[in-house]
């Protein structure tokens, strides 16, 4: 087993770079697929005839340079986009929402596109059937205000 591997690095070179990639499908955090890009380098060193050592060195300068070089940036353009564009939770904030059971400071419903939401008022008790304002999240709870609050004056 150990004889054939000392001959057939390329295969240790290719479980690293699936493991690293793995990982990284779990994680999403742009590190381990730099160091999969890394064992790639390495799997090509060793195509290309290297010893293994070099093989080493040469996964390893990769894996930093990319780290270093690459990930920092692939950040900065995973997270490029509009501050507009709200994703998640931040879009719900200045959504309408209708009333499905009277809001008070404390408690009562709303509905805000197609789910229910646990919801309290800034301005007063909101009757069941009024429409309203999304101002913003407290955990699971929506926070809400007339929508004659929100017009022009």
């Amino acid at each position: 087993m150990f004889e054939w591997l000392g001959e057939n690095w390329w295969a240790l070179w290719l479980t690293v770079f699936l493991a690293f990639a793995v990982v990284e499908m779990l994680t999403l955090s742009l590190f381990f697929i730099m160091l999969a890009g890394g064992a790639l380098a390495g799997l090509a060193a060793d195509f290309a005839g290297a010893p293994f050592w070099l093989q080493i060195v040469i996964f390893s300068v990769v894996s930093l340079l990319m780290i270093a070089f690459v990930r920092p940036i692939a950040l900065k353009h995973l997270h490029k986009g509009p501050e507009e564009q709200r994703t998640n939770i931040d879009r719900l904030i200045g959504q309408s929402a209708l009333v499905l059971e009277s809001v008070s400071g404390t408690s009562g419903l709303v509905k805000i596109g197609g789910d229910v939401w646990s919801a309290r008022s800034t301005a007063g008790i909101l009757d069941a059937g009024a429409t309203v304002h999304v101002t913003k999240i407290e955990g699971a709870t929506a926070v809400v205000t007339s929508s004659a609050d929100n017009s022009p004056s």
